[in-house]
Order: structure tokens, then C-alpha cells, then sequence
């Protein structure tokens, strides 16, 4: 028996299976809608069904009429093979398939076997590292994790990918959109107003909520939160850097049952504080929300806490100035540079949203009148947060100012303003940027929003 027989032998394969995968598909073109996006060319073992499906997929994508002969022919003009013998295999593939009804289940083999391949390979990757010693043990582990986590999340980022293979599944994707009729699919914030101008928080978004302290980013970050975790049934993690749980989910309640923050604090409560707190209580506990109060921890650490989490849709973090980075560097621009990379990396790994909260510099303050709304510049290390973030977003109160100045006034304008507040898009991949007025109850630390009340920039 030959050495390439031996090898089949001890890898994890199911030749039959892959024959029957190429047969199913060439005796029903079809059969592509029922295992696109499950397999690729690379989950084939043996090279000359590799290129084969390869050859199938940009007929199909072209819209060619795939049989015997037309797939001999392709296969042919592309090098692959000599037409006698092409036409004997390929022959031989579509008379064996049992039927193309089971294609599903073939598909399913052959990427089972892929994936055990790959756990091999990742496996011995891991070992090796294990022996260099060429890195920090928390490194080695760290990157372990995440390459089993690849595995498991079937995220093939470390392969090229044609864009046939792409196409198809961008394809699919417009006319699921149609189907319904233009509805978002991605990740809304609950506030409407907001969620019009965004379109969406989309997979592997990195959100900046960017605000001077007091504004009420916390909050606000906290109420997506909330929003998310009810609306979507989803997990949703918050990483509080600078505040403990205890004092987190007081500020949750707070804004949930609208029970002023000052006597959740004092103890003072009535009544009917008691009925809306008990309520909100048994809500939340229902609520997938989990919270880590760990103080400068590493974007390593929270990709190894996450991935422990099951049906993940969202993680907020407050906020990024505390977080801490491995790097070499006493820089704390390059140091915030490296964080801001990698958790825009780490959306994309979870193929989630994640939403950041950031300080401003001190710039705005120092601006006259309407001078002081935030602009990307205020960001403090501005130039590496704006490249990575998706989406920036800034919080603007004028009322804050008046406060901190000593400005008095009584009239409606200045209620008005004491109840309004300002979230302005100045960053978005997916949509406008522009402002949207948003109501601010302060006493319960709560954003609500105000219907259709937006302008694009």
C-alpha cells in the first residue's frame, strides 16, 4: 500500500462522502442553496475534489448549466484534468451518489472531518509553542485558546477566501433583507431615533461612546445594554473597569424602575419605589447580563472570559482608558493604539458589536458657547480610537455646562434643556452622521428617546 493511501488511512476522512457531495451537486445544481456557507473548497481532502467543487462554484455562480459534460469542460479549460480521464471520474462521482436529497448530511461529514484535521494541525501548532518556550506562558495559553476558539466558532479569518465564495453568501444575505422587506438584522440600540440613523450596530462593530465625565456615557452605555439583553434574548457582557457591580446594577435599577438614584442610595423609598424595583429586579434576573468589575484587565483577558459565554450579542466596556495592554511601551498613545486594535479584532472574532465608552480631552471645555460639542479631534488619542471605531457616537448636555459654570435660569428653554441631550454621530460606516435629540432624566440616570427627532449631517 502506497504512502498517500497510509496517510488517508490515519487523517480523518470520508472519501465516499466527498464523492457523494460532488455528485449530489452535479446531478442537482440546486443542491448548492442547501450547503452554501458550510463548505468550502479547503474542507475537501483529496486535491482533485478541491478543485472540482471550485470549478462547480463559479459555474454556479455564473450561472452555467452544470452536468457531466459542461463541468468536464470547465475543468479542462482550467488545467485540472485531461478530458478522457476527467469525463471517466467525474462519471464515476455522479453515478455513485445515492441521492442528492441527502446532500446536507454529506456536507455535514466532510466538514466534520475537515474540522478534525484542522483541530489536528492546531493541536500540533500548540505543542510546538508549548516546547519553544519562545513566549510568556500567559501568551502561549492565550494564543491556544484562540486557536481553538477559531475552530470551534468556524472562523476561517487565517484562510484567503475567493469572492465566489463570498458572493454567494452576500447574496443570500440581500435576499434574506428583501424577504423582509428591508428590516435590520443587525444589533438596534432601542433608542428609534438613533437606531434611524445608525441602520445598526452590524457584526464586528466597534462602538465609541465618546463624553467629558458626568455627560452620563456610563448611563447611556448601560441602557443599550439593558435594551439589547430584553430585545434580542442574547447574552450580553459588561466589563465595568471603574465601577463595581454593586454600584452597576444600582444604576441599572435605577434607570429601569425610575426610582431616583439618590434614595436607592439613602434608603429612602416608598412604596410604590418598592413595586417598581421588584419588578425591574425579577425582569433583569431573567436577562441574560453578565458583569466583570475587574480593574485593568487586558483585552487578552476579556477575549478569554467571552468566549466561555454562550449565544454572545453585545459587550460593553467602561471604559477604555482604564483598560491595560502587554505592550512595551510607556506610551500611553501607542498603548491605547494597540487596545483600540484589538478589540475592534475582537468583534470581529465574535462576529459581535462592541461598545466602548471613552473620555474626551479637556479641549472642549475651554471652547466658547456652541463650541463646546465633541468633534472626532477631542478624542483623547484621537488618531488610533477614530481609525478602528465603526461607529463614533458623543454625548452632549448643555445643562452640564450651565452646571458647572454656575449659569442660572428659570424659563422653559432652560427645563427644556435640563431634559434634553444630544447624541451626535460623527462617525458611521452604515449610515448619516448627524445629531439626535434624546431625552435625559437625570435623578434616574435613564436616556429615552424622542421619536423621529433627528438630523443628518
Amino acid at each position: 500500500m502506497d504512502s498517500t493511501s497510509n496517510l488517508i488511512r490515519q487523517m480523518p476522512v470520508s472519501i465516499e462522502a466527498e464523492q457523494a457531495l460532488l455528485g449530489s451537486i452535479i446531478v442537482s445544481p440546486d443542491a448548492f442553496d442547501k450547503v452554501s456557507g458550510l463548505i468550502t473548497a479547503e474542507d475537501f481532502y483529496v486535491a482533485e475534489h478541491k478543485h472540482i467543487y471550485s470549478t462547480l462554484l463559479s459555474m454556479y455562480a455564473k450561472s452555467k448549466t452544470i452536468d457531466v459534460v459542461t463541468l468536464v469542460n470547465a475543468l479542462v479549460e482550467e488545467g485540472y484534468r485531461d478530458e478522457a480521464g476527467g469525463i471517466q471520474y467525474v462519471t464515476l462521482i455522479a453515478e455513485s451518489v445515492p441521492s442528492a436529497t441527502n446532500v446536507k448530511d454529506y456536507a455535514r461529514i466532510v466538514k466534520d472531518k475537515s474540522i478534525l484535521r484542522r483541530l489536528i494541525g492546531v493541536c500540533d501548532e500548540i505543542s510546538n509553542d508549548a516546547y519553544s518556550e519562545a513566549e510568556e506562558v500567559r501568551m502561549i495559553i492565550d494564543s491556544a485558546e484562540q486557536k481553538i476558539f477559531d475552530i470551534s466558532h468556524n472562523n476561517d479569518s487565517k484562510e484567503l477566501r475567493h469572492i465566489r465564495d463570498v458572493l454567494q453568501n452576500v447574496y443570500q444575505d440581500i435576499e434574506a433583507l428583501s424577504e423582509t422587506k428591508g428590516a435590520v438584522t443587525g444589533t438596534k440600540t432601542g433608542f428609534s431615533g438613533l437606531d434611524k440613523m445608525l441602520i445598526q450596530m452590524g457584526k464586528g462593530d466597534l462602538v465609541i461612546v465618546g463624553a467629558r465625565p458626568g455627560m452620563g456615557k456610563t448611563s447611556f452605555a448601560l441602557n443599550i445594554a439593558t435594551n439589547v439583553a430584553k430585545s434580542t434574548k442574547k447574552t450580553v457582557a459588561i466589563f465595568s473597569l471603574e465601577m463595581s457591580a454593586e454600584q452597576l446594577v444600582t444604576r441599572i435599577i435605577s434607570s429601569e424602575a425610575l426610582v431616583d438614584s439618590r434614595s436607592l442610595r439613602t434608603g429612602e423609598l416608598k412604596n410604590e419605589d418598592w413595586e417598581n424595583i421588584a419588578e425591574v429586579v425579577t425582569s433583569l434576573s431573567g436577562a441574560d447580563i453578565y458583569i466583570d468589575d475587574t480593574s485593568a484587565i487586558t483585552t487578552a483577558e476579556m477575549k478569554s472570559k467571552l468566549r466561555r459565554l454562550p449565544n454572545l450579542g453585545l459587550v460593553v466596556i467602561d471604559y477604555i482608558g482604564l483598560m491595560q495592554t502587554t505592550a512595551n511601551t510607556d506610551n500611553r498613545a501607542q498603548q491605547v493604539g494597540e487596545i483600540s486594535r484589538n478589540l475592534k479584532i475582537m468583534a470581529k472574532d465574535f462576529g459581535i458589536p462592541i461598545v466602548c465608552c471613552a473620555q474626551l480631552n479637556r479641549g472642549t471645555e475651554s471652547r466658547p458657547g456652541a463650541g463646546k460639542r465633541p468633534t472626532l479631534a477631542d478624542l483623547r488619542d484621537s488618531g488610533s480610537i477614530e481609525q478602528d471605531a465603526d461607529i463614533v457616537l458623543f454625548l452632549y448636555r448643555d445643562e452640564y455646562y450651565k452646571d458647572i459654570s454656575g449659569a442660572q435660569g428659570d424659563d422653559a428653554a432652560s427645563a427644556e434643556s435640563a431634559n434634553t441631550a444630544e447624541v451626535i454621530v460623527a462617525k458611521n460606516r452604515h449610515g448619516s452622521v448627524g445629531n439626535v435629540k434624546m431625552g435625559w432624566i437625570g435623578q434616574f440616570t435613564k436616556f429615552r428617546t424622542l421619536e423621529d427627532d433627528y438630523n443628518n449631517g
